[in-house]
């Protein structure tokens, strides 16, 4: 039985007077146990508190990636096991860590209700500095981590309207053009009109110029000089028939695939004394049809964009659900497109086996985002960015790529780490990568390392295949 002049003899005690060494001893006991004897098992319930008295002791803990022990130590006073029990409600009710001998050892063991009372009715400023540092520390954290979320949606939000901007700005300008060339195409057939052209001439025109329309969605390849050649070619041609701005309207024939032969056709379409103001319309009209075009595809462009962001911030979806991991790793492809230098080029290779996981969508795609963004900030304007994803033996493997300069040795056991950071002061917060293990591991129980040499770093991300317990 252990008595109050063996617990002074543990540093944790020493300090205590007679009278409450004396209720330690008498609340109290001395246990022996085995070599490799578990004490304390990780999430069973804590009842327990435990201070090593001679032998020695490992702390382990269950994390994802397997277990992480720390060194044995054979300091007497050392302990472990319901060491949170002071804070009641306010904390887990289950062991956080697990507690094995590696020697035969002899402990004190204290109930965990009577470490409690005893912290409470001896320390309450300890207790209540205790918990406001806990406090504190779940507060710091969360405002940490609401502070890369916005810092994420920044760089996002930034490339996003970059991207945006450019078809919005090209659809405006067509828009802009399309009222003058409409208004112009209207006073062409007017002209027409005029002349007296008859109907039957005016309905072979318009078929013509459909068929022009419908050539224009896929015009000869051709390279510059030859396009150059082809438009004076036609405007000379259409100064022959007396067409004496001929070499205004020919470039947007050309570009419809209009040549002399076309110009031929006109004139047997409508005679010749109509050929100078029906090849005047066509142009007009031709030029109306590509800039619908340019609207169409301007407009796709939005949708396709909108559609990504709607997939990257998963804002009509359950939190947690079933997804492809390539369609997550697309749509924050597209959102990031506007800030890819142009000297970057972007790979994908995708499992097609891959199918699809449990995983809180919108919580992956912040962990692309980090990752994409530091490999970008790593390769500067030039390099290759590769995402693959691939299929291993019960989990999904999602790798980013750069050829930057690679993550020292040094360095790599430190980049998880909260507020580590290699970028200069006020470029990093040097908190993603903390952040996205927390996500990988701590929601999804998967693991994220890092493979550096120069010009090769992989992020790799692994992920559970099936629903974690």
């Amino acid at each position: 039985m252990i008595g109050p002049d063996d617990l002074r003899d543990l540093f944790l005690f020493e300090g205590l007077d007679r009278e409450r060494l004396e209720w330690l001893a008498a609340h109290g006991e001395e246990r022996a146990y085995d070599a490799d004897e578990f004490i304390a098992r990780q999430g069973e319930p804590a009842e327990s508190f435990f201070v090593l008295v001679e032998g020695e002791l490992v702390l382990s803990l269950q994390s994802t990636s397997g277990p992480v022990s720390g060194e044995p130590t054979s300091q007497p006073g050392v302990y472990g096991g319901a060491v949170m029990a002071y804070l009641g409600s306010h904390t887990s009710e289950i062991y956080g860590h697990s507690l094995r001998t590696t020697k035969p050892s002899r402990l004190f063991v204290l109930p965990a209700e009577r470490f409690s009372w005893m912290m409470h009715e001896w320390f309450p400023m300890a207790v209540h500095l205790l918990d406001g540092v806990r406090l504190g520390g779940l507060a710091q954290r969360e405002l940490i981590d609401r502070r890369q979320r916005l810092t994420a949606l920044g760089t996002i939000t930034a490339g996003l309207t970059h991207e945006l901007n450019n078809p919005a700005a090209a659809a405006v300008r067509a828009v802009g053009e399309l009222r003058t060339q409409v208004n112009a195409s209207r006073r062409r057939l007017a002209d027409l009109a005029e002349a007296g052209i008859a109907p039957e001439r005016l309905r072979a025109l318009i078929d013509l110029q459909e068929t022009c329309v419908e050539g224009a969605s896929a015009p000869p390849v051709r390279t510059p000089l030859e396009l150059s050649d082809a438009e004076d070619a036609l405007a000379e041609h259409l100064e022959d028939y007396g067409v004496e701005d001929g070499w205004e309207i020919a470039p947007s024939l050309v570009a419809a695939g209009f040549g002399p032969g076309g110009l031929d056709q006109v004139r047997e379409a409508v005679g010749d004394h109509y050929v100078g103001a029906a090849v005047r319309w066509m142009a007009r009209a031709t030029e109306i049809s590509q800039m619908l075009d340019e609207v169409a595809d301007a407009t796709e462009r939005i949708t396709t964009l909108l559609s990504a962001a709607k997939q990257y911030s998963q804002m009509d979806r359950a939190p947690y659900q079933v997804v492809d991991v390539r369609e997550l790793l697309d749509s924050t492809l597209a959102i990031f497109r506007g800030k890819i230098p142009p000297g970057v080029t972007v790979v994908t290779d995708y499992d097609p086996d891959l199918p699809p996981i449990p995983a809180y969508a919108g919580e992956l795609n912040q962990v692309w985002t980090n990752l994409i963004h530091n490999a970008l900030d790593a390769m500067g304007d030039t390099g290759t960015l590769t995402v693959r994803t691939s299929r291993g033996h019960d989990v999904a493997l999602v790798e980013i790529c750069d050829t930057g300069p690679g993550v020292p040795e040094e360095l790599r056991e430190r980049i998880f780490e909260p507020f580590f950071t290699t970028k200069p002061v006020g470029s990093g917060t040097g908190l993603g990568l903390d952040i996205s293990f927390r996500i990988v591991a701590g929601r999804h129980g998967g693991d994220l390392r890092v493979e550096s040499r120069p010009g090769d770093t992989r992020f790799q991300v692994r992920l559970p295949l099936t629903e974690s317990r």
